[in-house]
């Protein structure tokens, strides 16, 4: 039901509801949640001019959701802490534009019951202006009992030797990437139309400099710059499809609801493209969840050969005059999603384990997997299926308060214990 639109007061028009409002820039979802209790609610509008009474009655109907939330998924960070925060007297003294900002954060996870985590920052500074929410979830998700731990960056491998011909492996697929955001740009949650363009053109002097060293080219979906005229690498439809079915471009993301509700997908395809170097193996992603997903990968057994190649291109990117990745104190490098903090980093091989998917699934590899502190995903990434010959892809799962060169060694590790069940 929509609050009438006419009148200096507004009121619910739902029969049942005696809600009344002060301004017409939302509508009672408490009563939107009675008459269909699976809806999404997503026609929440706050105005940051809106006065006490409007934002006291939002706030009020917002801790009833996630109220309502946790009774179908009592695992939903995003509903328990936001509960949290906005009873305390932080969340109470936030003011209507902040309150505006810090709804965006929340309300992927609220519209998605489901969710386990289900926020995202919207900008750099978010983790630290609403840091008695970001806090408790970061923590949580990333099993920080103590409260206390600082992120440390650290790829110093010391000589390590991690080749996967010593645990009796062939050739595999390896790819190392991480999640990069750049100071002075507002998060892709937060962006619009012209500053995803804004931000494409950012980086297209940063592209040809990488040219400079690895060659390669720049495969861009944004249909034009506006004012500035036609883009000179738009790609063709096909083109774009065949570099997905590469696995070299992402997938359409508009066709994902949780990133959807985030305003992560907004304004699709502008501003969304990559750079691919002429060897294939190094490609840059802007545009996705993070402004930049800085990626190396190639078929072969030793995991250092993507780490380390990685770990150059990432200092020539930041070499780049303008160029200055966005970090936090505590958190590490500032990433759009908190399960990314720290080093935004994800390691990961496709591996065969016919044994342990005997049963065409992945169920009893994620068992096996999960106390190793692995990941398992299909072979085209989260949410797809495993290949028909049991190859799945494995990552370590910890991102955060742990050194990029321990995620690179317990892949090591992990394929080494993980191959050792499958021959048991």
């Amino acid at each position: 039901q929509t609050v009438t639109s006419n009148l200096s007061k507004f009121h619910c028009q739902t029969a049942i509801c005696s809600h009344n409002f002060t301004t017409r820039q939302y509508s009672c979802f408490l009563c939107l949640r009675l008459l269909h209790p699976t809806m999404a609610i997503t026609n929440l509008n706050l105005s940051a001019d809106m006065d006490n009474e409007a934002k006291d009655k939002f706030v009020q109907e917002l801790v009833a959701e996630c109220s309502e939330v946790l009774k179908s998924n009592p695992h939903n960070r995003c509903a328990k802490y936001c509960k949290e925060y906005l009873e305390s007297d932080d969340g109470k003294g936030l003011d209507a534009k902040d309150l505006m900002t810090f709804y965006k954060c929340v309300k992927t996870g609220i519209d998605n019951a489901d969710s386990s985590l289900g926020c995202y920052a919207m900008t750099p500074l978010d983790y630290t202006k609403f840091g008695g929410f970001f806090d408790k979830v970061i923590r949580d998700y990333h099993g920080d009992e103590s409260g206390e731990k600082k992120h440390i960056t650290d790829w110093n491998v010391d000589g390590a030797d991690y080749d996967v011909k010593k645990l009796g492996q062939d050739e595999l697929s390896m790819r190392v990437r991480v999640g990069r955001n750049l100071l002075g740009f507002n998060l892709p949650g937060e962006m619009g139309k012209d500053e995803r363009i804004k931000f494409e053109q950012k980086m297209l002097p940063a592209f040809d400099q990488l040219k400079e060293k690895y060659g390669g080219q720049v495969h861009s979906l944004t249909p034009d710059f506006g004012d500035l005229g036609a883009n000179p690498n738009l790609l063709s439809k096909e083109e774009y499809q065949n570099l997905v079915d590469a696995h070299v471009m992402f997938k359409d993301m508009d066709a994902d609801p949780y990133l959807k509700s985030a305003g992560i997908s907004s304004d699709w395809p502008y501003g969304r493209g990559c750079w691919q170097s002429d060897d294939k193996m190094r490609i840059i992603w802007f545009g996705e969840e993070d402004q930049l997903r800085i990626m190396c990968m190639k078929k072969g057994s030793d995991l250092l050969d993507v780490f380390s190649n990685l770990n150059e291109m990432l200092k020539t990117v930041e070499s780049i005059d303008g160029i200055e990745f966005a970090k936090d104190e505590s958190y590490g490098y500032v990433t759009s999603c908190p399960s990314n903090l720290g080093t935004g980093m994800r390691a990961s091989v496709h591996v065969k384990i016919p044994n342990l998917t005997k049963d065409g699934t992945d169920a009893k590899a994620k068992d096996v997997c999960r106390p190793l502190g692995l990941s398992v995903r299909g072979t085209g990434g989260e949410h797809t299926p495993i290949g028909a010959d049991g190859t799945v892809d494995i990552s370590p799962s910890a991102r955060l308060f742990i050194k990029e060169k321990e995620i690179i060694g317990k892949l090591y590790e992990g394929i080494e214990k993980l191959m050792a069940i499958e021959n048991a």
